[in-house]
């Protein structure tokens, strides 16, 4: 089916979301193992011990331990809210940010950081400023927190808009106001279904009935990213994640013209982030790019730059190695698919 179809269902006893865009697995988003912190989880931790040299603290938190970088003047016992941004390594601390952002469908609440603004993907200067005025309607004067109006609220009915604006700001006083002295969760973080709600913006279609992933053909999708190589027409990439990083090599496959190397890395480089979000893979990337003319290298720069910008995933192109492959550095915020389909 062409288009944007979300696809909501389970795995086992998971909840599970995809998208598919124009018959294409897209992103997928499975549910993590119990007592295992979710990005977006808001804790109330407990400051553990400072680190000497390493410009932050060890918090304890229900389940574990966090890290929060940047934290001077943090006493030990000290309690302090603060919000997961990804998932750990194993054996280490979770990372946390005490910056709180309240996210929903149409608005970010940014707590600390006063002032309303409006997504830059809304064009509409007529639309721009009704949203601002409603923001003000509803949310009065930015004293001491901030909005941002979301690129969702474009087209949403106002009373839609002002209703998620007047539930996360009550959500954002509600924690904020908290005074406990012992390591709490405050506030759950986002399930697959729900992140799929408030990121996937604009689909054509929603699938929610039961066994829709096996109806629609997501299951064999899905099994297909257990396997490393990724077939892209007469091209094909391998992506095998290791302790260290995640090696990618690109492939001209049966194609042996004069240009095969710059079309294989361009149909790579394009596919590249949907895999790596369906594949739940962060961290150091290198791409073994297939061999092409280096003047060519400029326009395969150009085309990564264009395709991570839509990706939600914090992304850093860090450029070409003296060996001529090119790395990348990407943040773990979802965990392995290979783990969580072994741990199913």
């Amino acid at each position: 089916m062409k288009g944007r179809v979300v696809h909501l269902d389970r795995i086992g006893d998971r909840l599970a979301a995809a998208l598919v865009l124009d018959g294409q697995l897209d992103d997928l988003l499975i549910e993590g193992p119990e007592n295992c912190p979710v990005p977006g989880a808001i804790y109330r931790g407990i400051v553990d011990r400072p680190m000497k040299g390493q410009g932050g603290v060890t918090l304890r938190l229900p389940e574990g331990r966090g890290w929060l970088r940047q934290a001077k003047g943090m006493r030990q016992g000290e309690a302090v809210i603060v919000q997961v941004t990804g998932y750990a390594d194993d054996g280490k601390a979770v990372p946390v940010t005490d910056r709180i952002l309240f996210k929903s469908r149409h608005v970010i609440v940014t707590p600390g950081a006063p002032g309303y603004n409006v997504s830059r993907r809304i064009k509409d200067d007529e639309r721009r400023e009704a949203l601002l005025e409603l923001a003000h309607d509803v949310a009065g004067p930015p004293e001491g927190r901030g909005l941002i109006l979301r690129s969702s609220a474009n087209h949403a009915p106002d009373d839609e808009v002002a209703d998620d604006i007047a539930t996360m700001l009550e959500a954002a006083r509600r924690v904020l106001a908290d005074s406990g002295d012992e390591a709490e969760l405050l506030m759950e973080g986002p399930d697959p279904h729900l992140l799929a709600w408030r990121d996937w913006d604009d689909p054509d279609a929603v699938r929610t009935e039961p066994g829709n992933f096996a109806r629609d053909g997501i299951d064999a999708m899905i099994d297909a990213l257990r396997r490393p190589r990724v077939d892209l027409g007469a091209a094909w990439i391998s992506i095998e994640p290791t302790c260290a990083m995640i090696a990618v090599d690109v492939n001209t496959g049966g194609d042996t013209s004069l240009a095969a190397g710059l079309k294989a890395n361009i149909a790579a480089a394009r596919a590249l982030p949907a895999q790596m979000r369906c594949r739940g893979l962060g961290g150091q990337i290198t791409v073994d790019f297939a061999p092409q003319p280096k003047k060519d290298r400029r326009v395969l720069e150009q085309i990564l730059r264009a395709a991570f910008k839509a990706d939600p995933v914090d992304t850093v192109l860090a450029g070409w190695t003296p060996l001529g492959c090119f790395e990348l550095q990407r943040k773990r915020d979802r965990l392995p698919l290979s783990r969580l389909l072994a741990e199913v």
